[in-house]
């Protein structure tokens, strides 16, 4: 058994190499806890990647934060989920404050012009990895165009959306399996006899989830109710608070499912930030280490600096972001040490997994809407005319990630490069 402080180093240095998306950050958990250290058998990490796909939130976030309180307790979950976070929120903090401090430099606007093109690359790259893996029959094909049409031309919220695809995937599985198949996991759980042996873990009570909820939701909602009560419940920190307490409710299926939910929100109904603020935010978020849902953080960052009412604009974004970052995150503890102590019984659940894959599905349509929606400001800004060079760049990039296999911090270095040459030239 690795000591507390072993540990803690793993954590730490996990939150500033985890690059690559989900994907990308539960492959190298696996590969130093599993096949490494040994810290954790191959069939406990795999059930226990199967629970946080079920769960609302960053998967990977939440995967660290069951390992570590697997290995220690309460204080090793808290420890592994916050240090996977903690290095890209103060990165991102940064950056995000040079985006609005600096947004009067011309060479700075010429790179984040640059770097919408990657951003429209990267969104399309999405559309097309997560539907070839989530678009198993025609039913679910046929959810993806009506998910898209849904939010694209009727502007049903993506909440019942969700909520819709979920039913339908585990009824359907039930009455017509082929249609709505369930997901095949994440392979099989045999255990590694040569992982370390663990204590056993803590028993499931009616007074230790009181407790849980009672500390986490009052974690969760005290800074909200205690800024409210400083600047009123229509001030824009507050409001942020509000929105993204829901948000990290319905963030099923990764970062870019929620996306275009936020972007609906945050641009169309509150006005917090324009599209293309969004789309840099993205850029932004996919340069840092963690999960790509920080860009959540920029987004009450730029409505706070934005909006600020009696504060001032730093002051704002500060608290935008803090508070943001706080509600996004804070649910993933509750969810993950209220259903940790079930993940051994887990098992394999048809139904469940049918759902979350018919859910993947709308996504696929969700997310094209995002697609299209950033595309078309980014080629057609407000200023008028078509942007030929953001079109271009786009498909090179595009072609870059899908024929050259380019990796993706290297496509966007590349955008923004250009952007900036291209200002350089005077072009």
């Amino acid at each position: 058994m690795p000591t507390f402080a072993q540990a803690l180093r793993y954590w730490l240095k996990l939150g500033f190499i985890s690059f690559g998306g989900p994907a990308g950050q539960i492959a190298i958990m696996h590969k130093e806890l599993v096949d490494r250290r040994r810290w954790i058998s191959d069939g406990h990490f795999l059930h226990a990647l199967n629970f946080c796909m079920l769960l609302p939130g960053p998967e990977a976030q939440q995967l660290a934060t069951y390992l570590g309180w697997r290995l220690h307790g309460a204080k090793g979950g808290i420890a592994a989920g916050a240090l996977f976070v903690l290095p890209s929120m103060f990165i991102l903090f940064g950056l995000s404050w040079l985006y609005m401090a600096g947004g009067h430099l011309p060479w700075l606007a010429a790179v984040f012009h640059g770097l919408l093109a990657a951003v429209i690359a990267v969104v399309a790259e999405a559309v097309l990895r997560i539907g070839r893996k989530a678009l198993k029959s025609p039913t679910l094909w046929g959810m993806a165009a009506a998910s898209f049409t849904a939010v694209h031309f009727f502007r049903i919220s993506f909440v019942f959306i969700i909520l819709a695809a979920a039913l339908l995937g585990f009824i359907g599985n039930r009455l017509y399996p082929r249609q709505f198949p369930a997901g095949k996991g994440h392979g099989s759980a045999k255990d590694d006899v040569t992982a370390l042996k663990l204590a056993p873990a803590t028993q499931a009570s009616w007074s230790r989830t009181f407790l849980i909820s009672a500390i986490c939701l009052t974690l969760w909602w005290l800074p909200v109710f205690a800024l409210a009560s400083r600047l009123g419940w229509g001030s824009t920190p507050v409001q942020q608070g509000l929105f993204f307490s829901k948000a990290s409710l319905v963030t099923f299926g990764g970062a870019y499912a929620v996306l275009p939910y936020v972007a609906q929100q945050t641009v169309e109904i509150h006005g917090w930030l324009s599209h293309q603020q969004m789309m840099s935010g993205l850029a932004l978020a996919e340069t840092t280490p963690g999960p790509l849902i920080m860009v959540l953080q920029f987004v009450g960052f730029v409505g706070g600096w934005q909006h600020p009412g009696s504060l001032t604009p730093q002051a704002a974004a500060v608290l935008g972001a803090a508070l943001t970052t706080w509600v996004t995150f804070l649910p993933c503890f509750l969810f993950v040490f209220l259903g940790a102590p079930h993940v051994e019984r887990l098992g394999e659940q048809p139904r469940l997994s049918a759902a979350l894959t018919a859910i993947t599905a709308a996504v696929v349509g969700v997310i094209l809407n995002l697609g299209v929606s950033f595309t078309r400001d980014a080629l057609w800004p407000a200023a008028g005319g078509f942007d030929a060079f953001v079109a271009i760049l786009a498909l090179a990039a595009f072609a870059a990630m899908q024929r050259f296999k380019a990796g993706l911090i290297q496509v966007i270095a590349a955008c923004a490069l250009l952007g900036l040459l291209k200002h350089l030239a005077g072009l």
